[in-house]
């Protein structure tokens, strides 16, 4: 597991996960899949220039467009939050995935760029490292169980 980086406007997170990266990219394709590690609900369009809107936590709701959609090795999104108060608006930064395969598994490698200031860097590493671990379990096999930051209050 690698800790994630927080240069400037980027977050970076590398992990290895014990599953084939056709397995891992099916988390980022299908909807109740995505739901099962990230979000309580939203609606998809897997497709470049397809959009999407996703509740993640209490009543922050991420939104964006997909922009690159290459099975089972690479997605990339536009990311941001509808939240006035989130300082990252729809569609103002860019989440990158990018798959490799490995003997026992995959290495999942995450990209988030163009976040505007070193709190929005620090804030987006802690939630992809908490959303990555959730995908981690679900990828495995497993059930992370409910995701306790559902109930933080917006």
């Amino acid at each position: 597991m690698t800790t994630p980086s927080t240069p400037t406007d980027t977050v970076t997170l590398e992990r290895h996960i014990a599953a084939r990266p056709e397995t891992v990219f099916g988390f980022f394709t299908d909807r109740e899949k995505w739901l099962s590690w990230m979000g309580a609900d939203g609606t998809f369009s897997f497709e470049p220039g397809g959009s999407y809107r996703t509740r993640v936590t209490g009543e922050n709701v991420a939104s964006g467009r997909f922009l690159t959609v290459d099975p089972p090795k690479r997605i990339v999104f536009t990311w941001g939050w509808e939240n006035a108060a989130m300082p990252v608006p729809p569609g103002s930064s860019t989440v990158e995935i990018t798959l490799e395969p490995v003997a026992d598994g995959t290495v999942l490698r995450l990209v988030h760029t163009g976040l505007p200031s070193p709190e929005a860097c620090a804030a987006h590493a802690e939630g992809w490292q908490h959303y990555v671990d959730r995908l981690t379990v679900r990828a495995e096999g497993g059930d992370p169980g409910p995701d306790a930051w559902m109930e933080q209050p917006s």
